[in-house]
């Protein structure tokens, strides 16, 4: 039997509430299937099966609200057999499941065991059920009325407290670096403009996505940049699933992941985002998206911000932060032109990474944006 459990929703959602099933026993399911919907502080989060297999029972009750790692249903493996109830020593088939306890308790009581549901093992009855059965049914109180539901001031807040508690641990655990580095733009504004004027308005590339795919080729040249720090030990990522920081309209802010930004293509990447945005902002993101960014991209340069300066994300171990493109003075074969820069940089952990290798991901970094043509299409290195 494989247990199904609430996956981490991120370093700053540790619980949910389950709103809803998409499954019920006897249901087969894949990997990767939604089978329920848990609201969280940020967004209700469709939550996807990580096993194939039979749903055998459902464990979480609707509105119940849980944490991280609470077991919600459990699956039967493929070509496992549904469990045929045993038949307890001393009874004979036909009769009522009970342990001889729970059968000897009943005479005293002078309880029938018909009807009693039983809690034990297969369903049997035990000497605890007989007993409740026999207690006095106490009149039911008036229902307590329901408690009002949360405004969205209230959501807002308890957003607030979440990220706090995840940014306060960052700083708390993480023993941050930060580096920064000047990045010329003009190769890849003018390749853009190019690129963009043979496509429909809808179909335009933005910026963002030639800085995500130039972080998730980088990467892949400096590994220590992409993972995750468990359990005192970092475990590099085999792809680059980059958490995209996106503002909430109510305040605050999510990462949700792309992934395997490296592989693919400029307008899948623009798709993607756009449909990750969307989503983002009506509060309906997958629990994959949440639990698996290995590193995080943080562009603030439409808020007309020069640099940002990032907090690592636990459990990882690096984040990139990018300002807003800006005219500048530049030396270009000996002349002074103006030349449009952004200013882009990391704040990584010093467990994993030490500055010598941040400054070589930077200028790495550098000079993949001076090659705009080579991050269009898959490229593995």
């Amino acid at each position: 039997m494989i247990e199904f459990k609430l996956p981490s929703l991120g370093s700053d959602m540790d619980e949910g509430t389950l709103v809803a099933w998409h499954v019920a026993p006897g249901k087969a399911v894949k990997k990767g299937d939604v089978i329920a919907v848990v609201d969280t502080t940020k967004a209700a989060i469709d939550v996807e099966c990580w096993h194939d297999g039979v749903v055998d029972r459902l464990v979480t009750q609707i509105g119940e609200k849980i944490p991280v790692g609470t077991v919600m249903a459990l699956l039967r493996a493929p070509g496992e057999a549904v469990a045929t109830p045993a038949v307890p020593q001393g009874a004979a088939p036909g009769r009522q499941l009970a342990t001889p306890a729970a059968r000897q308790r009943a005479v005293d009581l002078g309880v029938d065991l018909a009807g009693i549901v039983g809690t034990g093992e297969a369903g049997a009855i035990t000497r605890d059920d007989v007993e409740h059965a026999a207690t006095p049914k106490a009149v039911p109180a008036p229902a307590p009325k329901a408690a009002p539901a949360p405004t969205m001031a209230d959501r807002a807040a308890e957003m607030r407290k979440s990220i706090a508690a995840a940014m306060s641990r960052s700083k708390r655990e993480i023993p941050h670096y930060y580096l920064s580095e000047t990045v010329p733009m003009r190769r890849a504004l003018d390749w853009l403009r190019h690129a963009n004027a043979e496509r429909p308005v809808t179909a335009r590339l933005l910026p963002a996505v030639l800085l995500l795919k130039a972080v998730a080729l980088t990467v892949r040249d400096f590994p220590e940049m992409n993972g995750l720090f468990v359990d005192g030990v970092f475990r590099p990522a085999s792809a680059a699933h980059i958490g995209v920081a996106i503002s909430l309209r109510q305040g605050g802010l999510v990462a949700p992941a792309l992934h395997d930004v490296g592989s693919k293509s400029l307008d899948e990447l623009m798709r993607e985002l756009a449909d990750l945005v969307k989503r983002c902002r009506a509060g309906s993101l997958r629990s994959s998206e949440m639990s698996d960014p290995t590193i995080t991209v943080t562009n603030l340069g439409d808020e007309g911000v020069e640099s940002v300066f990032g907090v690592i994300y636990p459990p990882q171990v690096a984040l990139v932060g990018f300002g807003r493109v800006a005219d500048r003075p530049w030396i270009d074969d000996g002349a002074v032109v103006t030349m449009p820069v952004l200013c882009a940089t990391l704040a990584a952990d010093h467990r994993v990474s030490d500055g010598h290798r941040g400054a070589m991901f930077l200028a790495r970094l550098r000079d993949r944006l001076q090659a705009p043509d080579e991050l269009q299409g898959e490229r593995r290195e």
